[in-house]
């Protein structure tokens, strides 16, 4: 045998190997061997070409019957993986699948989802937060001191490789400030809302749950103070809530704000059971002026820029604004509970 002869042979063998253990055909007929075999057809004395290009193209086409069988016998058809059945299943045996208009969102994001409208129409971008973050972003540059009792792991979910689940979504503050702080140089504020679900070391009860959802909000521009805040505050729940709303804060203690307060709206007339003090508001959360601290981590002058920041639970505008007595209604799948939304 030629050396010619066996080139063609050892390509042939390698070729139809590659077809049965999976290669397309497509890609052998394109493979750099059998493109040498035909380059090599010119090479040859002129009494061996002829026989030699017809026994590459007789490999050709033998190379495209093996294509062929080996498709018949397996399914290369592409697969939907949404799909609930595979392809093999019988209109018999298809499950007998809802109409999409028998389901409907379940109320957290939904609302979630009108939140975020409100805060666009205000000018917010909006981030996500995370499921679970580590102790710098939790803890140290939100000023937290190595003391602070929310540091202690019967407070906070904590692995033991030192990961931590969110108490709460300020742990996003940094990076915020570090996402867009480019916007400052242009004489732009700071914008941005972050809605995403919290961990705590809680007792279950109709007012607490250990998962949950809390809506921050960051502001950071020259000249921001805290009648900005307020104004801010008051402007949301009066459109969350449809009703012109008053806001009213009282100083407290944040460690990633000062000063800090506690903000609460003025009750909806839909909650208000008479006309006494006790009834005209309701404490809705934290709020405050960015700690200099916190700015200076994310690498923003506080000499320069001031901010607000402010946090509260998504779950409860819910309750009030629906009138739910039970925080648990809400991860309880009960089909009674959400078909009311």
């Amino acid at each position: 045998m030629s050396k010619t002869q066996d080139t063609l042979k050892h390509v042939a063998e390698n070729l139809r190997k590659r077809i049965t253990t999976g290669d397309s055909v497509a890609q052998v007929l394109r493979s750099d061997e059998l493109r040498a075999l035909y380059a090599e057809i010119p090479t040859l004395p002129a009494d061996e070409r002829a026989a030699f290009g017809k026994q590459v193209n007789q490999l050709k086409t033998e190379l495209e019957e093996l294509g062929a069988e080996q498709t018949e016998k397996e399914d290369r058809r592409p697969i939907d993986v949404t799909a609930p059945f595979d392809v093999n299943t019988t209109e018999q045996k298809r499950p007998h699948l809802l109409p999409s208009n028998y389901g409907s969102q379940h109320p957290i994001p939904a609302e979630i989802s009108d939140m975020i409208d409100i805060f666009y129409r205000m000018g917010f971008n909006v981030s996500e937060s995370r499921q679970i973050d580590d102790d710098y972003h939790m803890f140290e540059s939100l000023n937290f001191p190595d003391d602070h009792p929310a540091r202690d792991h019967y407070d906070t979910f904590m692995s033991e490789e030192g990961f931590i689940a969110p108490a709460h979504t300020s742990t996003m503050q940094n990076r915020v400030l570090q996402e867009y702080k480019h916007v400052l140089a242009d004489g732009e504020d700071i914008r941005v809302v972050i809605p995403d679900r919290v961990f705590r070391n809680e007792d279950l009860d109709a007012t607490h749950e250990h998962t949950f959802y809390q809506l921050e909000g960051v502001v950071v521009g020259k000249n921001i103070h805290t009648g900005n805040l307020v104004a801010t505050l008051q402007t949301y729940m009066s459109q969350y809530f449809k009703q012109e709303l008053n806001t009213k804060i009282q100083p407290f203690y944040f460690p990633f704000t000062e000063p800090s307060f506690e903000f609460a709206v003025q009750r909806p007339d839909f909650l208000r059971k008479d006309d006494s003090e006790e009834q005209k508001w309701l404490e809705l959360g934290g709020c405050g002026m960015i700690h200099p601290n916190v700015l200076s981590h994310a690498n923003i002058d506080p000499n320069i820029y001031t901010g607000f920041a402010w946090g509260f639970g998504i779950e409860r505008l819910v309750m009030m604004k629906y009138g739910i007595e039970d925080i648990r209604h809400f991860e309880s799948a009960k089909l009674d509970f959400l078909r009311q939304f």
